[in-house]
């Protein structure tokens, strides 16, 4: 596929995310372009997860990302991605073999700890790529990082859909902030994990405070610098 194909994902993903041009510059300047473009796949797997409309495209995409990440070991890509992401000698199997998990996590859960179930394995494969894929050593809790990160994004793309049964059960009317609260309590300003996906945690982290708050986003560049530095800082 064309350079104009590979821009129009990254373009996408930045246009989501527009605090990134800010915290861009605490990523080390060989990791940039590879970031960018392994956090505009991760939020095609995020809207796989979290459709609303018929799953069946969003499944049958999910069914090809699963061959298309297992091609990367024999460095097959056909994505416009896969022209920056699959020289990266990441677990890309680990991480196709739970997509499946995407489908399955749709599904209402019972409860908070059944929505982190849920959604473990994709995790865990997730921060398995990251180890490789910005040189960083396994830490403890790199993925519970990623894991609250996918639930947060979920709370704020499929809204009442994505809280567990329990929390709606008891008080429908403020469930969704009952479950964002419950997200932000186990979620640390400074998660583990490699650099980039700090950053990217406590930009997505202060999205969701804002959302349980019902204010708008202060994602004025003064505040966003200061909360890269403070994610940065390791």
């Amino acid at each position: 596929m064309s350079s104009t194909a590979l821009e129009s994902f990254l373009d996408k993903w930045r246009s989501r995310w527009p605090e990134w041009s800010v915290a861009e510059p605490f990523v080390a300047e060989p990791q940039r372009a590879r970031t960018l473009a392994w956090f505009a796949l991760l939020q095609e797997l995020d809207d796989m997860l979290n459709t609303s409309s018929d799953p069946l495209p969003a499944d049958a995409k999910l069914a090809w990302w699963g061959e298309e990440l297992r091609s990367w070991a024999g460095q097959r890509s056909r994505h416009p991605l896969g022209r920056l992401l699959e020289p990266v000698r990441a677990p890309w199997a680990q991480l196709a073999d739970a997509l499946p998990d995407l489908v399955e996590a749709r599904a209402p859960a019972s409860d908070p700890a059944a929505a982190e179930r849920a959604l473990l394995r994709y995790a865990e494969a997730v921060a398995a790529v990251e180890v490789v894929m910005f040189d960083d050593a396994p830490r403890n809790g790199a993925a519970r990082a990623v894991l609250l990160q996918t639930l947060a994004q979920r709370l704020q793309e499929a809204g009442a859909a994505s809280v567990p049964r329990s929390l709606l059960e008891t008080d429908a009317a403020h469930a969704d902030q009952r479950w964002g609260q419950y997200l932000l309590k186990a979620w640390p300003m400074r998660v583990a994990g490699p650099r980039p996906r700090r950053i990217w945690s406590v930009l997505a982290r202060s999205r969701l405070a804002a959302q349980v708050a019902g204010k708008p986003v202060e994602a004025t560049p003064m505040r966003t610098l200061l909360r890269v530095w403070w994610a940065a800082r390791g």
